[in-house]
């Protein structure tokens, strides 16, 4: 059977369609649209310019499902619905405007999609999975591909952006405002003392961040696996403004156009988690909620 699955995320809003066998989800199509719902968060409140842009994709992407005659779809929200004050008002008037059902995700929920989709066939039994969104910031430490603690933070990089940073690529001086506001978010009290051999990365920062990883630091064939200092340097060396170098400025459009405003707000999180956890490598998992999804809720109703 062919299965849709949309996430609203808070920055981005994706429908994939899977093909669902025996095997595993077999990816079909993906398409998505840069909304940044964070962004339309005032005060702790959705307005209704951000509602009205949920309303419109969805609206769309529905509209193209039922010109291909699939019926079998799953919508879900994240953060900056999850977390808005309004949360149950703008949700409910989304799915009446649009036509699609939404289910909201806890943290937990998310976390624990995040990772049973991004380790789903990753060979490294001990890390830290982190899924840095728009909205909020997902970690889950495993031992033998085993959850042993998880937590949501409400820091994302779409999030950290807004209000933080003027032109499109921030400046040195709002790298450092923005690493302190990190720092503090992130002081994780509980966790302290907890090092890990490997960061498993998932979502639209650390996929920008491999996509920039690779143009910078060039190698015979792409690689997942990244060193982290190296992944700080990039902060330093694109951190400019709109001071940056015409070839440096088509590095990041070539590398990802789509995250060039985010990419360095997501990697100032990124940064101040491997500070806290002592890490020197960190892998890119292209699967993640959507597929931990599927694993979880859809492929066990089947069977």
């Amino acid at each position: 059977m062919i299965q849709a699955v949309i996430d609203i995320g808070s920055n981005t809003v994706r429908m994939a369609l899977y093909e669902i066998s025996s095997g595993a989800p077999e990816l079909l199509l993906k398409r998505k649209q840069i909304v940044g719902l964070a962004s339309y968060v005032k005060d702790g409140v959705m307005q209704d310019e951000g509602i009205e842009k949920a309303v419109e994709v969805l609206t769309d992407f529905r509209l193209s499902l039922e010109r291909l005659s699939i019926k079998n779809i799953a919508a879900f929200t994240t953060a900056a619905l999850r977390n808005a004050k309004n949360s149950a008002e703008a949700v409910s008037r989304i799915e009446r405007e649009s036509g699609v059902s939404i289910r909201v995700l806890s943290g937990d929920e998310e976390a624990l999609f995040d990772f049973v989709g991004a380790t789903h066939d990753v060979e490294e039994p001990d890390g830290l999975l982190i899924d840095i969104g728009g909205g909020s910031t997902e970690l889950v430490l495993y031992e033998n591909h085993e959850i042993k603690r998880q937590v949501s933070l409400p820091i994302g990089s779409l999030a950290l952006r807004t209000g933080n940073v003027e032109a499109t690529l921030p400046t040195p001086a709002e790298i450092e405002s923005m690493r302190r506001i990190a720092r503090k978010e992130l002081s994780l009290e509980d966790w302290k003392g907890i090092t890990v051999p490997v960061i498993c990365g998932i979502g639209g920062t650390f996929k920008g961040a491999r996509a920039v990883y690779n143009a910078c630091f060039p190698c015979a064939k792409p690689t997942c696996s990244m060193d982290t200092e190296k992944l700080s340097g990039i902060l330093s060396r694109f951190a400019v403004g709109e001071k940056i170098p015409e070839a440096e400025l088509l590095l990041l459009l070539r590398a990802d156009p789509d995250r060039i405003h985010t990419l360095l707000p997501g990697l100032v999180i990124a940064e101040a988690l491997f500070e806290h956890f002592g890490v020197k490598r960190a892998i890119y998992s292209d699967s993640g909620v959507r597929e931990g999804f599927l694993y979880s809720e859809i492929i066990p109703k089947l069977k």
